[in-house]
C-alpha cells in the first residue's frame, strides 16, 4: 500500500467510530443472502444479539487505526485466529468475506466511497487477510503435529452424561475412531457442531474443556438455558434434551489463548461466576494432578445463584480435602440447609486480605460485567495488568484498559 492509500483508510476512522455497526450489519445481511451456505459456519446466535456485528466493527476500526503498523494487533489477531481455527475457517472464506466487505463499504457510504477509497480498502483487506490466514495456518500446523491432533471436524461419541447441578450437565466425549486425543492447555475450548432442526442448519458452539488433559477424552460442562429460543440456548438445550450416551457429535481441536501459566510457581487466584468456572476447573485439576512437596497456593472464588445450581461443588470439596485450596463461595439466594460462606454476588472487597497476594496470578471468567468489575478492582488495588487473565464467552466485547 502507498502512503496515500494508508491515509485514505485512516480517514475512514471517524466514520467507522460512528457507523461501524451499521456497516457490519449490512455486510452480514448481504453475505448471508448471497452466500447462505455460510450460515452453517457462523454462530447465528451472535447475529441475533449483535455481538458479532459489534466485534467485527471494533476489529475493522482497530485495523484502520493501525494500518501503518498492523503488527501491534497480533494479540487480537491471535485470539481471532484461535476462534477461526475452531470453526475451520479457511483462506477461501477470506475471499468471500472480502468481496462482501468492499461491496458493503460502497453501498453504505454511497457517493462518499470513491474509486480510490475502495481500492485502498481492497488492498488493506488483502493485507489483513494475508496476516490472519498466515497465522491461522501456523495454528493448524501445530494442531496436526500433535499426537492425536487433527484439523477441521472429527466425530466424537458421548460416553458419559453426568448432571453436575440443576442447570449444568457434563458430557464426556471420546473419539469415535478410538484413537488418542490431542493434549491441550488447561483453559482452552473446543467447538462442537450439531444439526439444529429448528433452524435447518448445522451450528457450531464453543465450550471450554472442564477437565485436565488426559489423552483419552474431553469433558464439556453445559448450562441449560431454560425458556429460551435463542440459537445459543437452542444448542445447549439440544445437548441436554436430545444428545444421549452413544450419540455422535463433531468436534474441532482444542484452541484458545486463555490458558494456565504452567511455567511458574506463582500463587493462583481463580474468580468465576456461574458456568464461567468450567475452564478454571480444568486449570485446578491440572494444578493438583501431580503431588508435589511444595504445592502452589490456590484461592478459589466462585459465585452463583444458590447451592442447587452450584456445579462441581462436591468435586471441589474432594480436591480441597487433599490439597491446599482456600475456597470462598458466594450464593445470591441462601437456603436454610446450604453450606455457604457469603451472601450476595461476588465482592472481592469482602475478602480483600485473601485476594491480594504478592506475585499472584489472577484468572477471571464469567459474563462481561462480572469480568470488568473484578478486573478493575484488582487494578485499583495495585495488581499489574500482566498478572490478570480473563475470558468472556462469545465474541469479545470487553475493551479493558
Amino acid at each position: 500500500m502507498t502512503a496515500d492509500q494508508k491515509q485514505l483508510v485512516k480517514a475512514t476512522v471517524p466514520i467507522l467510530k460512528e457507523h461501524g455497526v451499521l456497516l457490519t450489519t449490512h455486510f452480514y445481511k448481504r453475505m448471508f443472502e448471497l452466500n447462505p451456505e455460510l450460515k452453517h459456519v457462523f454462530n447465528m446466535g451472535n447475529q441475533q444479539n449483535n455481538k458479532q456485528q459489534t466485534a467485527l466493527a471494533m476489529a475493522v476500526l482497530a485495523y484502520a487505526e493501525h494500518i501503518e503498523n498492523p503488527g501491534v494487533l497480533m494479540p487480537v489477531v491471535n485470539g481471532i485466529g484461535h476462534k477461526h481455527t475452531s470453526l475451520s475457517i479457511r483462506p477461501e472464506h477470506y475471499v468471500i468475506v472480502g468481496n462482501h466487505l468492499i461491496a458493503s463499504i460502497a453501498e453504505v457510504l454511497g457517493d462518499a466511497a470513491s474509486v480510490e477509497l475502495l481500492e485502498a480498502w481492497t488492498l488493506a483487506y488483502g493485507q489483513l487477510a494475508s496476516l490472519m490466514s498466515g497465522h491461522e495456518q501456523s495454528l493448524y500446523s501445530k494442531q496436526t503435529a500433535k499426537v492425536g491432533g487433527w484439523s477441521g471436524w472429527r466425530p466424537f461419541v458421548v460416553k458419559q452424561k453426568i448432571k453436575e447441578s440443576e442447570e449444568i450437565t457434563s458430557f464426556y466425549l471420546y473419539p469415535s475412531d478410538r484413537g488418542p486425543v490431542a493434549d491441550f492447555l488447561p483453559g482452552q475450548y473446543i467447538s462442537l457442531r450439531l444439526f439444529l432442526p429448528e433452524l435447518d442448519l448445522l451450528q457450531p458452539r464453543q465450550y471450554s474443556i472442564s477437565c485436565a488433559p488426559n489423552g483419552k477424552y474431553y469433558r464439556i460442562s453445559v448450562k441449560r438455558e431454560t425458556g429460551t429460543k435463542h440459537p445459543d440456548g437452542m444448542i445447549s438445550n439440544h445437548l441436554h434434551n436430545h444428545v444421549e450416551i452413544g450419540d455422535l457429535v463433531d468436534l474441532s481441536t482444542p484452541v484458545g489463548a486463555f490458558v494456565l501459566q504452567l511455567e511458574n510457581q506463582n500463587p493462583k487466584v481463580f474468580i468465576s461466576g456461574g458456568v464461567g468456572q468450567t475452564p478454571l476447573m480444568a486449570m485446578l485439576e491440572q494444578l493438583v494432578k501431580d503431588k508435589v512437596e511444595s504445592p502452589i497456593p490456590i484461592t478459589w472464588i466462585h459465585g452463583c445463584r444458590n447451592e442447587s445450581v452450584h456445579a462441581f461443588k462436591d468435586r471441589l470439596a474432594e480436591i480441597a480435602m487433599d490439597n491446599k485450596i482456600d475456597r470462598h463461595i458466594f450464593y445470591d439466594h441462601i437456603e436454610e440447609t446450604a453450606a455457604f460462606e457469603y451472601k450476595g454476588w461476588v465482592e472481592l472487597a469482602q475478602i480483600k486480605n485473601v485476594v491480594l497476594q504478592p506475585e499472584a496470578e489472577y484468572f477471571i471468567c464469567g459474563p462481561a460485567p462480572f469480568i470488568s468489575k473484578h478486573y478493575h478492582f484488582l487494578l485499583e488495588h495495585g495488581v499489574e495488568k500482566s498478572a490478570i487473565y480473563f475470558e468472556e464467552f462469545g465474541p469479545a466485547s470487553l475493551q479493558l484498559n
